[in-house]
C-alpha cells in the first residue's frame, strides 16, 4: 500500500479510482467491510483503491476539549487499512482550510479531479464539508454531477451491539473487553516504548514491564489477561492499569507481567492485547497480600490461556463428522 499525505504528490492517474472517506479509528468491523468493499469493486475494473482518512482527528482542531481519545494511532491505523488489501491510502492534514471547504469543493478538489473517483463508498452516518453540512444524499447528488456513484454501507451490528468507534470506547471504559473486541474484530492493543518504572515490583511483588504514556483509549482502570509482544514475540501476560494505590500515590501506569518469561528487558518496544478483564484494581493492607492476589492473577490467566488453546485446537464445526 502505498501512502501520501497530500494531493499534490500523485501523480495523473491513468485509469479511475474507488474511494473510501473516513476517520477509520479503530479500524473496526464496519470500517473493515467498507474497506473491503472498495477493494472488491476495484479489482475487476483494474481500478485503484483508495482510502482518505485525516491526521489529526477533525474534532482535535475543531472542538479539541471533546476530542475522544482515540482507539488506534496513525501507524497501527496505516498497517490495519494495508492488510484490507487497499492500493493506496491519502492522509489528509487536516487543518482549518480543509475545514472550511463546503461539500461541492471537497468532491471538486479531492474525489473527482485527483482521485477520477467513479465511485465513492462512505459510511450511513458519513458527513462532510464545512460544518458537516455534507450528508450522503448531498454525496450523491454532487456525485451524479461529477460522474461517480455514490454506496452507502448499512449499519452493521455484532451481536446486537452496533459497531462504532463510539461504541467501542463506551465499552473499553466499562471494561467490557469481550464485546469491545468483537467489534473491533481483534483485541484492542496498546503500543509503546518500555520505560523504567520506580522498582516496585522488582522489590516487593514480581518484575514488571512499564508502558510509556499512550495518548490512545485505555481500558477502564483494573487488571487483564493479556499478550504481550516483544520484538514480534508473543508472550502470555497479566496487565494493570492503574495507579499502584497499595504503594501510595502515583500517576497512571500501564505494566505488564510476563507469565513464562526470564530474562531482563530494559528498552525498546511492546505491544500489549487486551483479552479480558480480571478484577478492579485494589488498594492492599502490605506488598505481601498484593503478591498473594498477583500470584492468584496469573494462575486466571494460565487457565485462560489453557481454554483458549484448546478452542483453537477444536475441529472447525463444518469439519465435524
Amino acid at each position: 500500500m502505498r501512502v501520501i499525505h497530500h494531493l499534490h504528490e500523485l501523480e495523473p492517474l491513468a485509469g479511475r479510482a474507488v474511494v473510501t472517506v473516513g476517520n477509520f479509528d479503530g479500524v473496526h468491523l464496519a470500517h473493515q467491510a467498507l474497506l473491503r468493499r472498495v477493494v472488491e469493486e476495484a479489482r475487476p475494473q483494474r481500478a485503484l483503491a483508495v482510502a482518505i482518512t485525516f491526521e489529526p482527528h477533525p474534532i482535535k482542531l475543531l472542538s479539541p476539549e471533546h476530542a475522544p481519545k482515540l482507539l488506534t494511532a496513525l501507524g497501527h491505523k496505516m498497517e490495519l487499512i494495508a492488510a484490507t488489501g487497499i492500493d493506496l491510502l491519502v492522509v489528509l492534514p487536516f487543518t482549518r482550510e480543509l475545514a472550511r471547504q463546503s461539500p461541492g469543493e471537497f468532491v471538486r478538489h479531492v474525489l473527482a479531479h485527483p482521485l477520477r473517483a467513479s465511485a465513492v463508498h462512505v459510511g450511513p452516518n458519513f458527513r462532510f464539508g464545512y460544518r458537516q453540512s455534507g450528508d450522503t444524499e448531498l454525496l450523491e447528488e454532487l456525485g451524479n454531477q461529477a460522474g461517480f456513484r455514490v454506496e452507502v454501507l448499512p449499519m452493521l451490528s455484532a451481536r446486537g451491539e452496533r459497531v462504532s468507534s463510539t461504541r467501542i470506547r463506551e465499552l473499553l471504559a466499562e471494561g467490557r473487553m469481550n464485546k469491545a473486541c468483537r467489534l473491533l474484530g481483534r483485541p484492542h492493543l496498546l503500543r509503546g516504548k518500555i520505560v523504567a518504572g520506580l522498582g516496585v515490583g522488582h522489590r516487593h511483588t514480581v518484575p514488571t514491564l512499564n508502558l510509556a504514556p499512550v495518548d490512545e483509549q485505555l481500558p477502564k482502570i483494573g487488571v487483564y489477561v493479556t499478550r504481550t509482544l516483544l520484538a514480534g514475540v508473543p508472550y502470555d501476560s497479566v496487565t494493570n492499569v492503574g495507579f499502584k494505590p497499595t504503594f501510595g500515590d502515583h500517576r497512571l501506569t500501564v505494566e505488564t507481567f510476563l507469565l513464562e518469561f526470564s530474562g531482563q528487558v530494559n528498552e525498546g518496544e511492546m505491544t500489549i492485547e487486551f483479552l479480558y478483564r480480571l478484577r478492579d484494581e485494589m488498594k492492599f493492607q502490605n506488598p505481601a497480600i498484593l503478591k498473594v492476589q498477583i500470584q492468584e492473577d496469573a494462575r486466571r490467566s494460565r487457565k485462560f490461556f489453557r481454554m483458549l488453546e484448546r478452542r483453537r485446537q477444536l475441529p472447525h464445526p463444518a469439519r465435524r463428522s
